[in-house]
């Protein structure tokens, strides 16, 4: 089960954005991020971006690729949040 949280990014062509973690099943992306923001390790988003978190995205747009791959993700598994966590 894809379990989505966002995450910010300031390299990408339109500027900064807020990014969906790609999760494992069973993984939590808030306990991921707040893992990678500890350990200074980089995440995966569902649009192949990498990156080490370091602030608060919600403020920022959400990634226009992270969220229509998570729109396919859910039309293919009911189980799915109906939006991904901010």
């Amino acid at each position: 089960m894809l379990d989505p949280e966002t995450d910010e990014d300031t390299s990408t062509e339109d500027g900064p954005v807020a990014h969906i973690v790609r999760t494992k099943p069973g993984e939590d992306a808030a306990a991921k991020v707040l893992e990678a923001r500890i350990n200074g390790t980089p995440l995966e988003a569902l649009c192949g971006h990498v990156w080490v978190p370091s602030r608060d995205p919600a403020p920022l747009p959400v990634c226009e690729k992270c969220v229509d791959i998570y729109r396919m993700y859910r039309e293919f598994n009911d189980n799915l949040d109906e939006t991904p966590r901010i």
